[in-house]
């Protein structure tokens, strides 16, 4: 969170309590022991939400929500009880036999077909330990791989990819990523055009927006669906925000291929349904249109851009013969010509909130639609005022709900890198004068690559890429540890990915259950579900609206084990004096969600200004109770980019001009084929406008509904959206006629990177040509390959968007589609694995 934005962090705040439920806590001084209600409601969160859990017997016979602010419904919270108690739970250590038989010759390419075999913990512990230091005397540091980019589990203290790089950072280090597969491109070039990766930044207050702007444009995103859920734990204010929107006299204008569930909400707003990676045409014809009628703020773009008058002749079609006029956009988009100057216009003359979604970024060359929006906005000369501008994350967590001012819970740290000398921890790298570590950590160093491209460096090690200005070289990964993530799921063109995935020599992974990247692993430790353990969490990700506990609700299942426990024993078996380090002396989970606790409450009760105070963390625990912080009246208002506009030169941005860069002079100068210096129209790999098409289908993988990417998919949840047993494949009406497709039918999906089965929803609410296929249902192929359950990234491509940014471009892939015939298999997606006898 930057500084800027705490400034109007300044008043006070009231403090309330929730209503508590019936936990039985024991404290004696400094120490809490607690005991597992039985029978009654417990407080819980998780990415859902705040939740009250229902228990009888000591076991979870419900859940619901905390509190209900919206008339948007989240089915999300129903199924506490289901993800303790699933059949695809991982029961017990396993060690894949080939692997248990001989792991210096494991036969990784039967990985995801080989049997599996039980083992005590306290030998899987012993077999980690020993493979890891086999691996980085062998092959050197730069040969492990931890990044783990995922969602893990909600909870502060409990957070699995921060508990693995801690071991990792501690036994020597590892190669990381860089960015994640939301955002990979937006963040990056952000970064240039503003100074701020701004998809995570806080957005101007929701209040601002109803108060003041005449127009909303929602343009490619779905927050109905995506506001389910946040980082740490929605606060469900964002979705009575939208509950507002639609309330008010504000126009809303959807632009999106996809009649989505906001589309269906806002039931009156404008549907505009352009061909997908289309949106930056689109926008320099509406922008051309602003320029030659002069309807646009030459005072904004002089004040507070730079590079206006090199991107104009591009924009002219002076530097290409190609002007940028809402008939040429028109041709590449398919929206009528009238229709984008209409647009443009109602945007200019009206005070217009854009607010854009991360779909239109995650495809080829995704970087240019966000700097183009940026550049439109800044054309309008609405940016920093009250309602107007851009956002990229309204949709996300939360985004806009006014910040309360109160405590802040932190967590654990990923620790630094540590030495290790006979079986001993030695001290820090840092503090060791060794000239050979020194450089092999200097290559570790630079060996992080953008996640995106873990595939592409497992198969080609000592590769060279470009990246944002760099050069990265791939490491020789031998060794892969992930916990807390679905690493074959979220990757696109998965064969590719499971052929990567064949060639490290170990893979571990944590995990709670059988997911396509727990079988595709070597050894698999059973890890507790977040209902199974005690954490503490921020509910509300922007907000920061409660301090939640994480309360245990039932006894661990089986031999799950938490990753706090499971990196304690590795750090034990690792190195003599490790787990001293790991564990701060000895702290349990519970000692440290306190520190945690208390860190907070010392800086809320030693500021007198603020005139609220935060019990004592034993009486807080006992209680259950979640402690709210109401927001400020600066906070209700506040308005992003702001203080730039109010003064740019004593607040600039964190660009090399300190204002927006409209033409960046850092991105010209890397001299990139496929990201110029300014944004630009850049036809696809694929797309429904080009020649000789591949396949004729455009297909897109938004978030599902009724899941958080892969979470949830084993749970009976699915029952409720499935079609013919499988994922729904939205399709336009004319599309299927033609097809011979009926709703209901399961139809085959395909191209050349590889096919799945899915469930038709023949329908009007999506455009022509194109299909909807939700990423996150998990990843089941049957022995020729094809995925029985529907995953999309068997179909999506995984080359790069660019050279800046190396991002996942999962919106960039044509299909074919056609009934199925035969006998329709099995899923086999959420069993257990074959066990050896």
């Amino acid at each position: 969170m930057n500084e800027k934005r705490r400034k109007f962090l300044k008043t006070s705040a009231l403090l309330s309590v929730a209503a508590s439920s019936n936990l039985t806590t024991f404290a004696f001084g400094d120490e809490i022991k607690t005991g597992l209600v039985k029978d009654g409601e417990v407080l819980t969160a998780a990415y859902w939400g705040m939740m009250k859990a229902t228990l009888k017997d000591g076991k979870i016979v419900g859940s619901k929500a905390f509190q209900t602010l919206s008339e948007l419904e989240n089915p999300l919270r129903d199924y506490t009880g289901e993800l303790v108690y699933n059949k695809a739970r991982v029961k017990y250590p396993m060690v894949r036999k080939s692997y248990l038989a001989n792991p210096d010759s494991p036969k990784p390419e039967l990985r995801g077909r080989d049997e599996w075999v039980r083992v005590r913990y306290e030998d899987a512990i012993k077999l980690v330990a020993r493979e890891l230091k086999k691996t980085r005397k062998q092959k050197g540091l730069s040969s492990v791989y931890a990044k783990s980019p995922a969602w893990k589990s909600s909870g502060n203290v409990h957070s699995s990819t921060t508990l693995l790089h801690r071991f990792m950072n501690l036994t020597g280090g590892f190669v990381g990523g860089l960015g994640d597969y939301s955002t990979g491109a937006g963040q990056v070039i952000m970064t240039h055009v503003t100074g701020s990766i701004e998809v995570y930044e806080q957005q101007t207050s929701w209040n601002s927006v109803l108060a003041n702007s005449k127009v909303v444009v929602i343009w490619g995103s779905d927050p109905v669906t995506t506001l389910r859920v946040g980082y740490t734990s929605a606060d469900e204010m964002a979705l009575k925000y939208l509950e507002d929107l639609k309330k008010s006299n504000i126009e809303i204008i959807i632009i999106d291929p996809v009649k989505s569930e906001t589309g269906k909400y806002f039931d009156k707003a404008k549907w505009l349904a352009p061909r997908p990676n289309t949106d930056t045409a689109m926008m320099l014809g509406m922008a051309y249109h602003l320029y030659q009628t002069g309807n646009y703020s030459k005072e904004f773009l002089e004040n507070y851009t730079v590079g206006f008058e090199k991107f104009l002749p591009y924009l002219l079609g002076e530097t290409d013969g190609t002007p940028k006029t809402p008939k040429w956009a028109s041709e590449i988009c398919t929206i009528d010509e009238e229709t984008i100057k209409q647009l443009a216009l109602k945007i200019y003359q009206n005070r217009t909130m854009i607010m854009g979604g991360w779909a239109m970024q995650r495809a080829h060359h995704g970087e240019q639609p966000y700097w183009m929006l940026v550049t439109l906005a800044a054309m309008l000369g609405q940016i920093g005022q009250p309602g107007g501008g851009f956002g990229f994350s309204y949709h996300y967590a939360g985004g806009g709900v006014p910040t309360a001012l109160g405590g802040v819970i932190g967590g654990m740290n990923p620790a630094d890198i540590g030495v290790i000398k006979d079986d001993k921890f030695i001290g820090y790298a840092k503090d060791v004068a060794d000239e050979k570590l020194k450089k092999e950590l200097d290559e570790l160093s630079h060996a992080a690559i953008p996640v995106a491209r873990v595939a592409d460096m497992l198969l080609n090690p000592g590769k060279t890429i470009d990246h944002n200005g760099t050069r990265i070289k791939y490491p020789d990964i031998d060794f892969i540890y992930w916990a807390g993530g679905n690493a074959i799921n979220h990757q696109q063109n998965i064969n590719k990915n499971v052929k990567a995935w064949q060639k490290p020599r170990t893979i571990v992974v944590n995990e709670m259950y059988w997911t396509p990247t727990a079988k595709m692993a070597d050894i698999v430790f059973p890890v507790t579900t977040p209902y199974e353990r005690n954490d503490i969490t921020m509910v509300g990700d922007y907000s920061n609206q409660y301090i939640s506990p994480i309360k245990q609700l039932v006894e661990k299942q089986f031999e799950a084990k938490d990753d706090y426990q499971i990196f304690s024993d590795l750090c034990k078996a690792y190195a003599d004096g490790l787990v001293e380090i790991y564990t701060e002396g000895g702290k349990s989970d519970l000692d440290f969600v306190k520190k945690c606790y208390d860190l907070a409450a010392k800086a809320v009760n030693g500021n007198p200004n603020l005139g609220i105070s935060m019990p004592e963390f034993n009486e807080w625990w006992s209680k259950n109770e979640a402690i709210k912080f109401e927001a400020t009246p600066e906070s209700e208002e506040w308005v992003r980019f702001g203080e730039f506009v109010e003064d740019p030169i004593l607040n600039p941005l964190g660009t090399p001009s300190g204002l927006i860069e409209i033409y960046s002079e850092t991105i010209a100068a890397m001299n990139y084929d496929d990201c110029k210096g300014h944004a630009m129209w850049i036809e696809p790999s694929e797309w429904l406008g080009m020649k000789d098409k591949p396949a004729s289908i455009h297909l897109v993988s938004p978030h599902p509904s009724n899941r958080l990417h892969s979470q949830l998919n084993q749970t009976s949840l699915r029952d409720k959206f499935s079609v013919a047993g499988r994922e729904p494949i939205v399709i336009n009406t004319k599309n299927a006629k033609a097809l011979g497709i009926k709703n209901g039918d399961l139809v085959r999906v395909y191209n050349a990177r590889g096919e799945v089965l899915a469930g038709a929803i023949v329908t009007d609410e999506i455009r022509q040509d194109v299909a909807r296929l939700a990423e996150g249902a998990w990843y089941d192929p049957d022995a020729n390959g094809l995925c029985k359950n529907g995953c999309p990234n068997v179909l999506t491509n995984d080359i790069p968007s660019s050279k800046l940014t190396n991002a996942n471009i999962a919106h960039t892939a044509l299909v074919n589609i056609e009934k199925f015939k035969g006998v329709a298999p099995k899923l086999s997606a959420f069993n257990e694995p074959k066990f050896s006898k």
